[in-house]
């Protein structure tokens, strides 16, 4: 049966405070961004030892773990130039060791645009990279799931069978939906096994302007800077947008996914009362859904 998780970050109250949050709200897990307090490479002992005993105080399970490489290279373009990827890499590495440390077994990630070409330089150096990670990952019995939007889905799922080892999909059904103007459903269809982590989010495309000009942006100011596109897309709460929730789920139990429906609402003047909302709304969904299969 799928679970319901949120991303402690939109709440606004810090990790710990989120993690009780998502409780509050009926959720069963919480992802966390690897950023601020949490980074791997600054984070205490204390603050691990505080988030293992919050979220088994909370009963909450760490969904997964996000390793914004903007956070350590901003104005980045994700994996995409070889010579600025070593620092990248490790940062990950590290969000892999901290991922261990709090038993959450998914590390997620943008990793920029992935070229249709499949012989430049760009191309090598994301699947180099990501080639090691997937090793590491391996090693460290974990996932490193690179999240849909800056490409069709049929091409992110030829790069993941490409790298090997434990790099996998994190499933965002509205990135597909707002940038990139792909099928959700039949997406998932598509990427089946590959997909080990979904982001729960809904919005509506206005102009196709391509995920290259968007991502570009995202990349360069962060989220702030996707504020700035009202007349290309927006995002909405869970149910208000594009997004075909059943037919979607639908397509989550066909393909035997039975993980994490985490919710993400990064545009909101109260964020919190959407996640609320959004938790109830995805109950509804997956019931409908359920009750169809009997």
């Amino acid at each position: 049966m799928l679970k319901i998780g949120t991303l402690a970050d939109w709440f606004g109250l810090g990790p710990l405070e989120g993690i009780r949050a998502s409780r509050r709200c009926g959720a069963q897990g919480v992802q966390l961004y690897a950023w601020n307090e949490l980074n791997p490479m600054t984070i205490s002992d204390s603050m691990v030892q505080q988030l293992r005993a919050t979220t088994k105080e909370q009963e909450q399970e760490i969904t997964a773990l996000c390793g914004e490489l903007g956070e350590i290279a901003p104005g980045g373009q994700g994996l995409e130039i070889a010579a600025e990827n070593p620092p990248k890499v490790e940062y990950l590495k590290r969000v892999m060791d901290l991922a261990a440390q709090l038993d959450c077994r998914v590390v997620t990630s943008h990793i920029g645009i992935i070229p249709q070409e499949e012989n430049g330089e760009r191309y090598e150096a994301m699947l180099s990279s990501c080639r090691e990670l997937g090793e590491y990952a391996a090693r460290q019995n974990c996932w490193f799931a690179i999240e849909t939007g800056p490409e069709p889905i049929t091409r992110l799922s030829r790069f993941v069978d490409a790298c090997g080892g434990r790099v996998a999909i994190n499933y965002d059904p509205a990135n597909l939906v707002m940038v990139t103007a792909d099928d959700e459903v039949q997406g998932v269809l598509h990427a089946g096994k590959r997909i080990v982590h979904t982001h729960a989010k809904d919005g509506v495309l206005k102009q196709y302007v391509g995920p290259e000009k968007v991502y570009r942006a995202f990349a360069q100011g962060g989220i702030e800077a996707l504020q700035d596109m009202p007349r290309y897309f927006s995002e909405t709460p869970l149910g208000k947008g594009a997004v075909r929730w059943v037919p979607y789920v639908q397509a989550l139990m066909d393909v035997g996914y039975d993980g994490y429906l985490t919710i993400e609402r990064e545009v909101s003047k109260d964020a919190a009362s959407d996640i609320i909302q959004a938790v109830l709304f995805l109950k509804e969904i997956i019931e409908k859904v359920r009750q169809g299969k009997e």
